[in-house]
């Protein structure tokens, strides 16, 4: 408002300084003149509020556009940290995947050196086995067994075929099966041999020095061991002697059958496993 009266004042000051006296036309062409430069004047007030309204609205736009920006570079920079850690993750991750495959070759490689060892020996064992049976042959209607547990060869032998009763001296039959086995034997110098004594449940009665089934069953496998060894001429550090009492019963039925078959000597018979422990100890 303040514009329009300073140019209606200006006006009428050049009018009174002219000293001229207004027609009335001239008068009224004036005021129109006033008028309309009231109007611009209004129109022109108006646009200054609605530029200055746009200044604060842009104002205000720019700083909502400023906070996104500043939101958006958080978050780039929170992701390109999570991409930096995710991608050093990954680098270690890549790196033990490597190590755990190079690994596992290895370990595999190891594996398949432990299964041919062991299938050699198993057809060692199985050839053992073939050719104790053919031995043998002759013995396994008297209680004279071979087979193969974990591995090992198992003769069996039934005390009848090896002993009187309650006797710690082996008898001619027994003496001729442990022969043909010794021939075997001093044929595979490589194969360990351990001699088991092994008795029924029933104790001991009136049997001398011998006090109870653990003497019987050590000192029957002694006897075949110094058979074996003496006679034979097997090496004696191929062989160990032990006595296993009544406590590993191959049937645990009460009956005549069963303490018979519990009433034995088992030579078990290892293949030579040093190749296997050298390569499981490396």
């Amino acid at each position: 408002m303040k514009i329009k009266y300073y140019l209606f004042a200006a006006i009428l000051v050049t009018t009174l300084h002219s000293c001229v006296v207004l027609s009335t036309k001239k008068y009224k062409g004036l005021v129109a003149d006033r008028d309309s430069l009231q109007n611009r004047t209004v129109n022109l007030e108006a646009e200054i509020a609605s530029l200055q309204a746009d200044t604060a609205r842009l104002h205000h736009e720019i700083a909502d556009e400023k906070a996104k920006y500043q939101a958006l570079t958080d978050k780039y920079q929170s992701l390109n940290d999570d991409y930096n850690k995710l991608n050093s993750n990954f680098s270690a991750s890549s790196s033990k995947v490597s190590q755990l495959s190079s690994d596992l070759q290895a370990r595999e490689a190891r594996l398949k050196q432990v299964e041919d060892i062991l299938s050699k020996q198993n057809e060692a064992s199985n050839a053992l086995k073939d050719k104790l049976q053919q031995a043998l042959l002759g013995f396994q209607q008297s209680g004279l067994t071979v087979d193969i547990r974990n591995g090992k060869v198992y003769v069996s032998l039934a005390d009848k075929l090896l002993f009187p009763s309650g006797s710690i001296v082996i008898n001619d039959k027994g003496k001729q099966a442990l022969q043909q086995l010794a021939a075997v034997l001093n044929k595979q110098p490589e194969i360990t041999i351990a001699v088991e004594g092994h008795t029924d449940d029933k104790k001991v009665i009136n049997l001398g020095q011998i006090k109870d089934n653990w003497d019987l069953s050590v000192l029957r496998a002694t006897s075949v061991t110094r058979y074996l060894t003496e006679v034979e001429k097997i090496d004696p550090q191929r062989l160990t002697a032990t006595g296993k009492s009544q406590y590993q019963p191959v049937d645990p039925a009460d009956t005549e059958e069963a303490r018979a078959k519990n009433r034995r000597i088992e030579i078990v018979l290892s293949p030579k496993l040093d190749e296997l422990y050298n390569l499981i100890s490396k």
